[in-house]
């Protein structure tokens, strides 16, 4: 299972965007990477192809590491360390996501 999920609104923890929120879009497994709303955007020149119709420079959001993000609480809007747990709902075990300084429940 994995702490950071696509729709999951993060915080950048080093880099040039620290401490800069947005929700998650996409997520590379292989390359343990994430591509988060508005941030990370870097220029890209595009040539006018089949799929591509209008070339020029372009914003194109970049991949982020995963290492350099963290949940955001819900509760007080502050980045929090996240564990699995594994709970037990109407006779059935689930493991959830759990933030360790306030308890809150992410699934």
């Amino acid at each position: 299972m994995r702490k950071i999920r696509k729709g999951d609104v993060v915080m950048v923890r080093r880099g040039s965007e620290r401490g800069d929120k947005g929700k998650v879009l996409e997520i590379d497994l292989a390359a343990e990477r994430a591509i988060v709303e508005g941030l990370n955007i870097k220029k890209k020149h595009q040539r006018r192809s089949a799929t591509n119709l209008q070339a020029g420079i372009q914003d194109k959001p970049m991949p982020i590491p995963l290492s350099a993000l963290s949940l955001v609480s819900k509760k007080d809007g502050k980045a929090v360390r996240v564990r699995i747990e594994t709970r037990e709902a109407g006779g059935k075990v689930r493991k959830v996501r759990v933030a360790t300084r306030t308890g809150e429940v992410f699934d």
